[in-house]
């Protein structure tokens, strides 16, 4: 019988735990998942935790990261259907605030992420993103859709719009109502930027 190598028993190991944490913080929350039921589930022990993500927050970082990856694909994928730029732009930023109905993404991202993680500011994950939208408002100023204004500028702000929409949606009595003033209000905030004829 041949030996699996070790990257992959270790890609494996770190699988099954995301999976299993991701599980069960999508469903109790981060505060109520036992490690003990969680190692468990995944058919591994709490030294297996420790070892691959230090703690239990470390497996709350990992289990972001991936929503957050998988998050970005279907953004990806909403902008790029698109009929032009500027419009895969405003698809993508209202996809995002719409995201924030989901579960899964409300409890994890953006419940516990910042109840235990922090400020989402401070994640590497929101530096990434404001250098992709820094990058496409760069190319729609330089192609005069938009006003001539700072890029990053303009992605921090946007960025901050569209983070804090996703949590009031996520904290809200009614998010469906509150995502759709959001995207209305959004909206009218990003056509400000456009260029008129």
């Amino acid at each position: 019988m041949s030996r699996r190598p070790r990257q992959q028993m270790i890609a494996e190991t770190r699988a099954k735990l995301i999976e299993a944490a991701r599980a069960a913080f999508g469903t109790v929350g981060y505060a109520a998942t036992s490690m003990d039921e969680l190692t468990a589930a995944a058919g591994l022990t709490r030294g297996a935790l420790y070892h691959h993500f230090g703690d239990k927050k470390g497996l709350l970082a990992a289990v972001i990261a991936e929503i957050d990856a998988e998050m970005n694909e279907r953004l990806n994928a909403v902008s790029a259907r698109a009929a032009d730029p500027w419009t895969g732009f405003r698809d993508e930023c209202a996809a995002y605030i719409e995201m924030a109905l989901e579960p899964e993404i409300q409890r994890i991202v953006l419940r516990d992420g910042p109840a235990v993680l922090g400020d989402p500011w401070t994640w590497p994950t929101q530096s990434a993103c404001i250098t992709s939208m820094t990058d496409s408002l760069g190319k729609l100023r330089d192609a005069g859709v938009i006003l001539a204004i700072d890029p990053e500028a303009a992605a921090r702000l946007i960025a901050g719009a569209t983070l804090h929409a996703a949590q009031w949606i996520a904290h809200a009595p009614d998010g469906r109502a509150a995502s759709q003033n959001s995207i209305a209000a959004f909206d009218a905030l990003l056509a400000g930027l456009l260029v008129r004829p």
